[in-house]
């Protein structure tokens, strides 16, 4: 075994293999970008090295730094992670000319498997089922476009090269081709370096799932189960579970039978995901293998009892794998779900900002549990426009389905994020619709329950308004000295005491009255209805409030936390963030209007389609920037005439930057 590895990644795949090679013994090597100085990847192991600035392409994509740090520190291997160098040929046999251990497959294998035309060509060899496409190599636009036609729409344009969701994109017409390929082609060679594309049939109403597939230098590989990874947004997982809902024991048998010969056609070695679309009858065809550990691996070791980090470590140190494929066993149901900071009714626009709150329910981390909770960062830390979005990753393990989604939505609710937008709600309300609860799944399963997961109300405003004076009751009351006279308790030596909140939700000012009655007891007057409100809080976060009367009362425990002006409230239905409005102050504030066009978030235009002087309507995409790896639309808010663009192609902007004025 390996006395030391260097991590060639960040965040919480960094922190995770961190933790499983702490408990075997093996030193570990962090790098890290300028950046991510104070990251709690770096602290996560016994010696950092900077390997350069913040963006990617300066830092977790030098290679060449990574083996000079290698050799500085003495590690014997590197662990890729996901993502930046793990699927990378070059790397990997840049690693074994140095002497230096990939723990992961062998080059040959990466380079098999990362062009899909290519991989769609092996398992045809191998006899893997494929899905009507084409994948040659003539790009030509107009071959391509045929070609869709010939297959018939809709088609799914894929990056040849790609991953994770990047470089996709579902036509539905042939009217609609040719701007998507440009599209696809251009996020392709922005991600990936190559534009090559394949186009295939778009399979309606497909479940995505996966067979993990495990590999060792002594020829032996086995199938350690399926993952169910249909709960989609633009092409990436929000929701994952193994094993898989439905899958019968002769089905299992065959896809893991089909996923090992597609590994074995490659000389696979290591940890592997073979990805297969699913028809709802059943049929399958191969769509992918990716060449690493994927990020929903905490599924497989929940239902296995298995370390795969272990697993990878032991084999890339010339190990056998450590168990037969009869040896093998599936317990209980897990499923995982991708805590994002991401504004999921803006389009999942990522979000970046501070970790102002981050409150995790009881759970362990790294390891496998009930609740557990992998993640690299921590309150206070900062979600910057350089890396993905992913905040952390909740996994939660029942004896059956039922149990696991009960202790999901629990898991959930007991997690507090304030300071950026997240998808927090969204997913608690993702795993309650009749479609996932009652195993309903395919890719489309989100916009199939668009009402039910869009534009849904938070806490009510009587139970967020009651909340929001409870904190500051709470505060006042932990500031108050022995001086009865400036105590703020509303004591009156005749008659009720008055007392106003001025709140606003979303710009629509709220006028809250707390009344302390003379004969006891307390009041609160919101949205025109006046009811009983009783408080108990242990300190200004924790709260239990009573609201009405007799049989009416309605009893709950709340949590506040507040960031300047604004006050999030969490309570076992939901959350909803409320601002404390000083009118006076604001008495001259007024609300901007006219013609601007701002940048959602930090990024790089990339794509500028009109030029001042042009006719603009609402809804037309006017620019496209890039940010977080991902390509966003920019559109225009209403009818008009483009006055003056402000920026230019390959320009970068910052948060809020205006793109250009309207008339």
């Amino acid at each position: 075994m390996f006395q030391k590895i260097l991590i060639a990644n960040r965040g919480e795949i960094a922190c995770r293999v961190a933790a499983t090679a702490r408990r075997l013994g093996i030193r570990t090597v962090a790098v890290y970008s300028e950046a991510d100085a104070g990251a709690r990847h770096v602290a996560a192991c016994d010696e950092a090295v900077c390997i350069g600035g913040a963006a990617p392409r300066d830092s977790y994509l030098q290679w060449q730094r990574i083996l000079e740090a290698c050799r500085a520190t003495g590690a014997q291997a590197v662990h890729p992670g996901y993502g930046f160098l793990s699927e990378n040929e070059g790397f990997a046999q840049a690693c074994a000319d140095a002497g230096i251990a990939f723990i992961g497959p062998p080059p040959s294998a990466i380079q098999a498997m990362g062009l899909k035309a290519e991989s769609k060509r092996l398992m045809e060899a191998a006899g893997v089922p494929l899905v009507p496409g084409y994948h040659g190599a003539d790009q030509d636009p107009a071959l391509l476009k045929h070609e869709a036609e010939r297959i018939g729409f809709p088609v799914l344009i894929k990056a040849s090269a790609g991953g994770g969701g990047k470089g996709m994109r579902v036509v539905e017409s042939a009217e609609a081709f040719d701007a998507a390929l440009a599209s696809c082609k251009r996020e392709a060679i922005n991600s990936f370096g190559d534009d090559a594309v394949l186009v295939e049939r778009y399979v309606t109403r497909p479940r995505h799932i996966e067979i993990q597939v495990f590999g060792d230098s002594k020829g032996d590989c086995v199938y350690l189960f399926e993952r169910d990874c249909s709960v989609q947004r633009r092409h990436q997982k929000v929701l994952e579970e193994a094993p898989a809902p439905g899958m019968t024991p002769e089905r299992r048998r065959e896809m893991g039978e089909a996923a090992v010969a597609a590994a074995k056609a490659v000389g696979y070695v290591g940890a592997g995901t073979v990805e297969f679309i699913a028809e709802q009858d059943g049929r399958f065809y191969f769509m992918e293998m990716n060449t690493r550990l994927q990020v929903e691996h905490p599924v497989t070791e929940a239902i296995t009892g298995l370390d795969l980090v272990e697993w990878q470590l032991r084999v890339a140190a010339g190990e056998p794998l450590p168990l037969k494929q009869t040896e093998l066993r599936i317990h209980g149901h897990a499923i995982e779900a991708r805590i994002c900071a991401e504004n999921p009714e803006a389009g999942f626009l990522p979000a970046t900002g501070r970790l102002d709150v981050l409150r995790w329910p009881a759970h362990a981390s790294f390891e496998r549990a009930n609740v557990r909770v992998d993640t690299g960062v921590v309150e206070g830390d900062a979600i910057s426009p350089h890396y993905d979005s992913m905040i952390a990753k909740l996994i939660v393990w029942g004896e059956d389905r039922a149990q696991a989604l009960a202790r999901l939505d629990a898991a959930l609710a007991q997690t507090h994020i304030v300071g950026l937008h997240t998808n927090l709600a969204f997913l608690r309300r993702c795993a309650a619709t009749p479609s996932f609860a009652g195993a309903d799944l395919d890719t489309g399963l989100i916009e199939r329950e668009r009402a039910r997961l869009f534009g849904q109300p938070g806490l009510s405003l009587r139970v967020a308004a009651a909340g929001v004076v409870a904190h500051t009751l709470a505060l006042e009351a932990a500031r108050q000295d022995a001086d009865p006279w400036s105590a703020r308790d509303g004591w009156r030596l005749a008659g009720d005491a008055l007392r106003r909140f001025d709140l606003a939700e979303a710009e629509v000012h709220h006028e809250v009255l707390l009344r302390r009655r003379h004969a006891g007891g307390m009041a609160l007057t919101v949205a025109g209805e006046t009811f009983a409100f009783a408080v108990e809080s242990a300190g200004p976060e924790r709260h239990t409030l009573w609201l009405g009367e007799g049989l009416a009362t309605e009893r709950l425990a709340v949590q506040t936390y507040a960031c300047g002006e604004q006050v999030t409230v969490f309570a076992p239905q939901g959350s909803t963030t409320l601002t404390e409005v000083d009118v006076i102050a604001r008495a001259g504030d007024a609300t901007p209007s006219g013609g601007r066009l701002t940048a959602p978030m930090p990024g790089k235009l990339i794509a500028l389609h009109v030029k001042a002087g042009d006719a603009v309507s609402a809804g037309q995409v006017l620019a496209v920037m890039e940010a977080m790896k991902m390509e966003h639309a920019i559109q225009c808010p209403r009818d008009g005439v483009v006055a003056e663009c402000l920026y230019a192609v390959g320009d970068q902007l910052s948060d809020g930057a205006e793109l250009l004025r309207l008339q």
